[in-house]
């Protein structure tokens, strides 16, 4: 009886141990960002920086400003910006020349406005990610003021799956 309680410890020691799982960590699961890469409007083949470049997103449900996401970047060749995954579009402000007039408290700078529209699709990654959002059919429209500095859009890719490449060409 002696011999039989060690081994029969053992035995259950290894079972336990054997029957754990994994753990739940998330590596790979993450909604991608559109990479928009800024060319020159001359040489459609060539980088060409964004002197001073501001992205404000715009609320669609309340034509107001909002904090889902704005930055500012001294001059960028490409850039990477999130979509919304709860509609079908997401509208947002790309400021050249951005900068705070310190006096009027108004940011300087010429703004085109970009509507992204797409439609969202749900992939399950696994369980300790979830799920993650991939857009499909993307397009983009310029709204027209006058004085754009943007002056045409090329969508690249209208799938977008990683944020590893360039989505959309901006040439300015």
């Amino acid at each position: 009886m002696k011999k039989i309680l060690p081994i029969l410890l053992i035995a259950l020691s290894l079972i336990y141990v054997s029957s754990c799982e994994k753990d739940d960590i998330c590596v790979d699961g993450d909604t991608p960002l559109i990479v928009i890469g800024f060319y020159d409007a001359t040489d459609t083949t060539v980088f060409k920086s964004v002197p001073s470049i501001r992205i404000k997103g715009i609320d669609n449900d309340s034509i107001l400003e909002t904090d889902s996401f704005s930055d500012r970047s001294s001059s960028p060749d490409s850039l990477s910006i999130p979509l919304r995954i709860d509609g079908t579009s997401t509208t947002y402000e790309f400021i050249t020349d951005s900068d705070d007039d310190e006096t009027s408290m108004e940011e300087t700078g010429n703004r085109d406005t970009l509507s992204f529209s797409y439609t969202v699709s749900e992939q399950f990654t696994s369980k300790a990610c979830g799920f993650v959002a991939n857009y499909n059919t993307v397009t983009i429209g310029l709204t027209s003021d006058g004085t754009n500095w943007i002056q045409d859009i090329t969508v690249i890719q209208d799938t977008i799956e990683n944020s590893n490449n360039i989505h959309v060409k901006i040439f300015h």
